[in-house]
């Protein structure tokens, strides 16, 4: 038998879609980026044999356990240790003296899928004597890569390139003291995450919920239209103390958002800026 695949979603089928998610389940990807969201769907539909998007929305709406593999294909990301071993090392020689100073660092790590960039900040904290200071919250709308980030477990095939990202990154130890090998897995060190809290939040609905010193959103908002981008760019400006420390993808930006003079350039090229009003 051959099965034919679904080459096109219509705009209009797919937000109508979009909003039965969201009126049942409170998941709102209504102003997630289109062409991303068709590509996504579109993978999911055919991997699945199913023809239209009304038999899709039937299905994720009748069948939680569908509709949790359905959000973790929306919000696959690409992610390593130290990855962008720069960007780290700009966080290491422009950021952290800043952070020195407080008493008691809070920092929100949004997005933090399967929590590689969580571990790579918590180690860089704890070389700059900081983490024993700092609570880290590490947020995703994406349940099942918060349970992984929270078992701290990696494949030990991909130690030798984030060994490389750390050395590159400005690492100060040997990267193997941070974690255990266990057969093919590297289980790292329970002290890092003792300083980390893994919740839920969803960046599209969900509020402010603390004030911070430091802010990482790194290759998330790529993902979503340009009002989205500016709804949530005020989400964190509202959650930053002044002199707060936004960090960005570097193929992220302010431009275009209500806050963009709000905040003075760190660093154009990493896409690091401070909070200054």
């Amino acid at each position: 038998m051959v099965v034919r695949t679904v080459e096109t979603i219509d705009s209009g089928e797919l937000q109508t879609m979009l909003a039965a998610i969201r009126d049942a389940y409170g998941y709102d990807f209504t102003q997630y980026a289109e062409a991303s969201l068709k590509r996504r769907s579109l993978y999911f539909m055919n991997s699945r044999n199913i023809r239209t998007v009304s038999e899709l929305t039937m299905i994720l709406l009748g069948n939680d356990a569908v509709f949790e593999e359905y959000v973790r294909n929306l919000s696959v990301t690409v992610t390593e240790m130290f990855r962008d071993p720069a960007f780290y090392a700009s966080l290491r020689s422009k950021v952290m003296k800043r952070l020195a100073t407080y008493p008691f660092i809070k920092i929100w790590v949004a997005g933090c899928a399967t929590g590689e960039e969580v571990y790579s900040l918590a180690i860089l904290l704890k070389e700059e004597e900081l983490l024993s200071r700092s609570l880290i919250y590490a947020t995703d709308i994406n349940q099942h890569s918060l349970g992984l980030a929270r078992d701290g477990i990696f494949p030990m095939s991909l130690m030798k390139s984030y060994t490389t990202n750390y050395i590159k990154a400005g690492g100060q130890k040997d990267f193997s003291e941070y974690y255990v090998a266990q057969y093919d897995a590297a289980l790292f060190d329970r002290s890092l995450k003792s300083n980390i809290v893994f919740a839920p939040h969803n960046l599209a609905v969900d509020q402010s919920f603390n004030e911070f010193q430091l802010i990482l959103c790194r290759n998330v908002l790529i993902y979503f239209n340009q009002e989205l981008q500016n709804k949530v760019m005020n989400l964190f400006y509202d959650s930053l103390c002044t002199f707060g420390i936004l960090a960005l993808g570097t193929k992220e930006s302010l431009l275009f958002t209500d806050k963009q003079s709000k905040f003075d350039v760190i660093d154009k090229k990493q896409k690091i800026f401070i909070k200054m009003t």
